[in-house]
């Protein structure tokens, strides 16, 4: 099932054909282009052949299990992911956001609260891809280079470094203001966020993890109790 419609590209990928088909109407009426897989192994062809802006994932795919779907689909063709789920299961969410993934939806849900939610997420990586730097818009710093128009990153050592298209977003923001305390709400583009919503915190966390010699100390990206997060290094674009 495809529409030509206007960019971005979504992604669908669910195997029940009447959640698929209210996914997709609802996508058509709001002007979404869309493309739909029903299998994991489907998405990642797809993906492959063509890479999406944001992924719909459910997690329940009669193939694979949509956790490792998302992991190949942030290693290879890093993208935006909502979860799309029927296990009402907190230990799934916090993984699917350690994983690469933006946000969930547990079953049944509204179509216009998913409408909502597709909207908020692809605004902020449009926002991010519209303020990249002229190319080739590297950033250095620390020894590490982050290329913002492909979301590469290499370590001192040479070493390429996975990273989603959440993770590369919010390192975007980081860059572009080092030694400046930046709020929740300046790091992912948008007001009135969910004080319990843990998914900033997640991607500072997988950040962290990639970055830091000692993730649980901090040296790069600092947390400031009740202010936000400081990124903590001289940072040169070239």
């Amino acid at each position: 099932m495809t529409r030509a419609q206007p960019h971005p590209r979504i992604l669908v990928v669910e195997d029940e054909t009447d959640i698929a088909r209210i996914i997709c109407n609802a996508l058509d009426d709001y002007g979404f282009r869309w493309d739909h897989a029903a299998t994991g192994r489907r998405c990642l062809q797809a993906a492959q052949q063509q890479p999406p802006d944001l992924a719909i994932v459910d997690l329940g795919l009669p193939d694979m299990d949509g956790m490792e779907v998302i992991r190949q689909l942030q290693d290879a063709s890093p993208c935006a992911v909502i979860i799309l789920t029927g296990r009402n299961d907190v230990t799934d969410r916090v993984l699917g956001l350690e994983l690469g993934a933006d946000d969930y939806l547990v079953k049944p849900f509204e179509p216009r609260e998913l409408i909502a939610r597709v909207r908020s997420i692809l605004r902020r990586y449009l926002r991010s891809a519209d303020d990249t730097p002229a190319a080739p818009g590297s950033a250095l710093f620390s020894g590490w280079r982050f290329d913002a128009s492909r979301h590469g990153l290499t370590a001192p050592d040479g070493r390429d470094v996975s990273i989603s298209a959440a993770e590369a977003t919010m390192l975007l923001a980081l860059l572009r203001n080092p030694n400046r305390i930046l709020t929740r709400e300046q790091l992912i583009g948008e007001r009135n966020v969910d004080p319990y919503d843990r998914s900033i915190d997640v991607r500072i966390s997988r950040l962290r993890r990639k970055l830091e010699d000692d993730p649980q100390n901090p040296r790069l990206i600092k947390t400031v109790y009740g202010a936000g997060y400081l990124f903590c290094s001289a940072v040169a674009w070239e």
